[in-house]
């Protein structure tokens, strides 16, 4: 086994304050503006925009009770059906099972399709049977 020295940076050697200036310089937290997240809103802003944008804010309180549904609308679901992501059935029908989903009647449906979710709203039950579809509540 060889044994190589590690090459030892000379460029403070015989320095007393390794370019800190004084020698008092970088002792305590107020050489770096303050402990913590002292600053963040006046010193250091530029530090917590670029590092930690999502620091400050507020970002609400969620009742455990609430419960949080989702929501599509008709526009979206034929907007599936246009790319390609829905596909047909053998009965010529397009089906597409939303679960844990309320179908909202925002836009409109062209293709007849078999929808399943956790729930409807009422316009949205009238323009699936105007389009030819059917609404299943997934039950």
């Amino acid at each position: 086994m060889v044994r190589r020295h590690k090459k030892m940076s000379r460029k403070y050697l015989g320095s007393r304050s390794w370019g800190a200036g004084n020698i008092k310089n970088r002792r305590g937290k107020g050489s770096k503006g303050g402990k913590g997240y002292a600053g963040s809103h006046k010193h250091k802003w530029t530090y917590m925009v670029k590092y930690e944008p999502d620091h400050f804010g507020r970002f609400g309180f969620v009742s455990p009770t609430t419960k949080i549904i989702r929501t599509i609308n008709l526009w979206d679901i034929n907007k599936l059906i246009i790319d390609g992501k829905i596909e047909k059935s053998a009965d010529g029908k397009f089906t597409a099972n939303f679960k844990g989903c309320k179908v909202l009647g925002g836009g409109k449906l062209n293709f007849p399709a078999t929808i399943q979710a956790d729930s409807f709203s009422k316009s949205a039950v009238q323009k699936i049977k105007d389009a030819g579809g059917e609404a299943k509540l997934e039950g």
